[in-house]
């Protein structure tokens, strides 16, 4: 027999690794990883499918890093685009070092909660943390009942949680304490990320989210998902002084069908004037830099069935 070698567990060993928060659509995953990141990084909005690319918040701390994927919202496929995205919520899952499911204090566990739980049950290896979310909105009376049903869940479905960690990202109440539990189910490794950085997300598809977002505003109940955003292109001005930098922003939203045209576009083309400045805003705080934006509105007929397009616009 070889010479055994003995390690001793220095407290100091940095730790980084992934965790994907899930849920369904306003389980509160977006404004959990906000709160945790300290920053507005994922898309947060009332209404489901927004977060469509992984956007990853990053918690740094000084034993610690924590990567946050944001996988897409996992649901039962009714179009090539669903199954798409089913299969890369899966393939997430398997990858990362722990998973949190999110399941708000303020609704009875439904049939959503439970088809991903299905889900979750199927991956052996990965730990899963049951977060119970928006305690804000309900007495401990309510809470005690839904901590007591997710435990009920996971025996159910043969789920072991490691642990059920109530949490109000808005009060900012256990966040820190999330990160806390979340930490030690991290492999040892050194930081995976610069310190600096909130998201890897490339500029021009966090910068597509925001229009694509502007753009839902006060229509989702007629366009729910048919819009799709792609940045062309992200180009400073030539001959600006260095003191007036502007950048430019050309991009592509693109719908349907040829009937939703004027719902984007709206009366004298007030409503796509108001999604540029709208979305306009919010790009220049996220990059630091004034920006013209040049918005289009084409249509790719049936996007969400059809392969080709969908490669096009990054799905």
């Amino acid at each position: 027999m070889g010479a055994m070698s003995v390690r001793t567990e220095s407290s100091a060993a940095h730790r980084a690794g992934f965790a994907c928060f899930v849920g369904r659509p306003n389980a509160g995953k977006s404004t959990l990883t906000n709160a945790l990141v300290g920053t507005k990084v994922a898309i947060t909005s009332n209404r489901p499918q927004t977060t469509r690319h992984t956007v990853r918040g990053i918690v740094h701390r000084p034993e610690a890093q924590l990567v946050l994927v944001d996988t897409p919202g996992l649901h039962k496929p009714r179009t090539l685009l669903g199954e798409r995205l089913n299969d890369v919520v899966r393939t997430t899952w398997s990858e990362v070092d722990v998973i949190g499911f999110c399941l708000p204090a303020d609704q009875k566990i439904g049939p959503g909660d439970r088809y991903i739980a299905a889900e979750l049950a199927v991956i052996k290896k990965t730990p899963k943390v049951a977060i119970v979310t928006k305690t804000d909105l309900v007495d401990s009376k309510a809470l005690a009942a839904q901590l007591i049903a997710i435990d009920q869940l996971g025996k159910e479905l043969g789920i072991e949680w490691a642990e059920i960690i109530p949490v109000s990202a808005v009060g900012d109440t256990q966040v820190a304490l999330l990160a806390d539990l979340l930490v030690p189910m991290l492999p040892e490794s050194p930081p995976l990320y610069p310190e600096g950085d909130l998201t890897d997300e490339p500029e021009q598809v966090m910068v597509g989210e925001l229009i694509r977002e502007a753009a839902l505003e006060g229509v989702r109940d007629e366009l729910p998902h048919s819009i799709a955003v792609v940045v062309e292109e992200m180009l400073p001005r030539q001959d600006r002084p260095a003191d007036k930098p502007l950048l430019d922003i050309h991009a592509n939203v693109y719908i349907e069908r040829p009937s939703q045209k004027g719902i984007i576009i709206g009366p004298k083309g007030k409503r796509l004037k108001e999604v540029g400045s709208k979305s306009r805003k919010h790009i220049e705080a996220l990059l630091g830099t004034p920006v013209f934006l040049d918005l289009h509105v084409k249509v790719a007929k049936d996007w969400q069935r059809d392969p080709k397009q969908l490669r096009k616009l990054g799905f």
